[in-house]
């Protein structure tokens, strides 16, 4: 009997489209997952209204199983569908380098007015108020963050402490999460990272990061 491939939602990050998740697609294809990418507008819609977005994307979905994987402002988006909108069906969550208490280097660019409107609706929500509180006491979700310091965010201002380039490893923590992990990597090239990878599909089977 074929076992049913369990889906997995993947959700880009700021400025992007669904092809940035394209590594991690064809590793959890491999795997066994059934990857769908979801292209949002990043700039123009608001963080609800992403949300809700993504959450009727998902409920397009066959299965008794979703799983979600966001990177950077993806993984925020997902962390407000939770809040907003949460799924009704069992899945498992997975964030890559998201800013989910703010980002330092963003809110220095939306300083000026151009900076704001290249940032867009979203992100300002997160500035101004931050990403809405999710309960996950019935939801596993799972961490990673990178160290390695290269990214655009340094060309706007300091960044004091470890950082993955644009956001620092403070801003990525989610009180309630059920894994948090660490990777030398930098903000985009998490996405190509291998180590990564092993680590997501892990999580989406386990509830746990490889241990070290």
């Amino acid at each position: 009997m074929t076992v049913p491939r369990e889906p997995v939602v993947l959700v880009h990050g700021l400025w992007l489209t669904g092809s940035a998740m394209g590594y991690v697609a064809w590793r959890l294809r491999r795997g066994g997952f059934r990857p769908h990418s979801y292209s949002y507008h990043s700039v123009r819609r608001s963080l609800r209204e992403n949300a809700e977005a993504l959450r009727a994307f998902s409920d397009k979905i066959p299965g008794d199983t979703v799983h979600f994987v966001g990177h950077s402002l993806g993984g925020v988006i997902i962390q407000a569908m939770l809040a907003y909108c949460p799924p009704p069906r069992a899945g498992r969550v997975v964030t890559l380098c998201a800013p989910h208490r703010g980002n330092r280097a963003a809110e220095q660019l939306a300083r000026q007015r151009w900076g704001r409107r290249m940032l867009g609706a979203s992100l300002a929500d997160l500035l101004d108020g931050g990403a809405p509180p999710c309960d996950l006491s019935t939801r596993e979700l799972g961490v990673i963050r990178g160290d390695r310091s290269f990214g655009t965010g340094r060309l706007f201002t300091r960044l004091e402490g470890p950082n993955d380039g644009v956001v620092l490893l403070s801003e990525a923590e989610l009180p309630g999460a059920a894994d948090s992990l660490t990777l030398h990597a930098s903000h985009s090239g998490i996405l190509l990272s291998r180590e990564a990878a092993a680590n997501i599909d892990h999580f989406l089977r386990f509830g746990r990061f490889i241990q070290p």
